[in-house]
């Protein structure tokens, strides 16, 4: 009975890592040319790193 549970098992794990494949290949098919590709590929770096420029930061906030 181990024996069957052993190989009953290792079908399911061998099922699963081809499916975790096909799930890789469908979502890097879908997510082809998105944000991911256009930050790569610095489409987002036009006008330079916002996040030091004050006028582009929150709002300072004055302490009373």
């Amino acid at each position: 009975m181990a024996e069957q549970a052993k190989k009953v098992a290792q079908q399911t794990e061998d099922r699963l890592e081809n499916l975790a494949e096909t799930v890789r290949k469908k979502f890097d098919k879908v997510t082809e040319g998105t944000y991911r590709d256009r930050i790569i590929a610095g489409r987002f770096a036009e006008n330079g790193d916002h996040a030091a420029e004050p006028s582009q930061a929150e709002p300072e906030r004055k302490q009373d």
